[in-house]
């Protein structure tokens, strides 16, 4: 499903961060593990195409997205990879609804509000479908970039540093969801932390030193 062979990247004239092999199954859940700074954040961007490694390639679901040119490779993440950020990536002046129609949009799919609702219901956020982001409390953002990452029914759903600043309940809370989610709309997940509370959440563990 992913797969992920020797990557190197470099940052100007320093030395390369290299990742070695990495083989992610269909439906696999995954914890990305590593201090901050140990590359975690630019392996993201590497595995969902915004950052074009060095040497090395990326292969999902047969597709070596970086043989792709920009316009395909936009289109190819937005139908086949979900990212969640540390912050809410939400267009302000859109309600929750047309921002979730918008990434539809954007991946070239239909559009489509009864799966809207279906997704929104699943993380309990249905009644803010009409709602702007600026009327959302924190806990409700998140969930609406978990319904936006999972709209299109991704493959592959990242999560980058979901629980970082939050306390013991709600880490639990989120995981739950993000769990649920994949098993949902039968996605790969793996998550990205420094945060070693969700560690026992998971079986598989991709750990940089």
């Amino acid at each position: 499903m992913v797969t992920l062979k020797t990557v190197a990247h470099r940052y100007n004239n320093l030395s390369e961060i290299i990742f070695e092999n990495w083989q992610v199954d269909k439906t696999q859940q995954w914890l990305l593990l590593g201090e901050s700074g140990s590359g975690k954040t630019t392996l993201l961007h590497i595995l969902t195409g915004i950052l074009k490694p060095s040497r090395g390639e990326v292969i999902i679901n047969e597709t070596s997205i970086y043989q792709l040119g920009a316009k395909k490779l936009d289109q190819f993440r937005g139908q086949h990879i979900g990212i969640i950020f540390q912050r809410p990536h939400l267009i302000k002046s859109l309600t929750i609804t047309e921002n979730l129609l918008l990434a539809q949009s954007l991946a070239g799919l239909p559009l489509n509000r009864t799966r809207i609702h279906e997704v929104l219901d699943s993380l309990d956020v249905a009644s803010k479908k009409k709602a702007y982001p600026s009327e959302l409390s924190q806990g409700q953002l998140q969930r609406v970039s978990i319904a936006r990452a999972v709209i299109n029914k991704p493959s592959l759903l990242i999560a980058d540093e979901p629980t970082s600043s939050l306390d013991d309940k709600n880490t639990n809370a989120v995981l739950n969801l993000l769990l649920k989610q994949s098993e949902l709309n039968g996605s790969t997940l793996i998550v990205a932390t420094h945060d070693k509370r969700v560690k026992d959440a998971f079986t598989n563990t991709y750990e940089l030193k």
